[in-house]
């Protein structure tokens, strides 16, 4: 090969590989950004609601108000881990939803074969918890009943995710 095809070839992988790291810089970059925003692309529906509506967005990091309780019922104030390896933990209800799962970015992290690494979760939506499996592969049980679905969740009724047990509180 002459030495003027030689240098093109070099000059060609050359910028085949800064296309490369530039690519997967933009990756990570819009991954990043779908992630801080909840994943949800910045400005999405919610947000546009809210500015026709004329309401004020949240303060950025504040936490949303807790949903209020039914007429009658003890409003829950906590989840807490009734069997398991992680007996006794208790995570505070601050009104946002809970993910539950292997997974370093779970609110609830297991330790546990048996749980999935985003198996299910528990949020609260019109003033009532609510508790959905996320595609597990083991299932979701509340009570002795297999969660299909979203089902409304009351406090006392224990939630099966894996070996743990876990239930909303008062």
């Amino acid at each position: 090969m002459s030495e003027l095809t030689f240098t093109l070839l070099r000059l060609g992988y050359l910028v085949l590989l800064w296309v490369f790291v530039l690519t997967a810089i933009g990756v990570l970059r819009r991954d990043l950004s779908t992630r801080a925003t909840g994943g949800r692309a910045a400005g999405g529906r919610a947000e546009r609601r809210r500015q026709r509506a004329g309401a004020a967005p949240p303060p950025a990091g504040a936490p949303a108000p807790a949903p209020p309780a039914p007429r009658g019922a003890v409003a829950p104030t906590r989840l807490v881990v009734v069997a398991g390896p992680l007996q006794g933990t208790s995570l505070p209800l601050t009104g946002s939803s809970i993910l539950i799962g292997r997974s370093p970015g779970s609110t609830l992290v297991l330790d546990d074969d048996y749980s999935s690494s985003r198996h299910a979760r528990i949020f609260p939506q019109g003033g009532q918890w609510f508790v959905e499996d996320l595609g597990s592969t083991n299932g979701t049980f509340v009570g002795d009943e297999q969660l299909t679905g979203v089902m409304p969740l009351a406090p006392g009724v224990g939630v099966q995710i894996g070996r743990s047990v876990v239930e909303l509180q008062g």
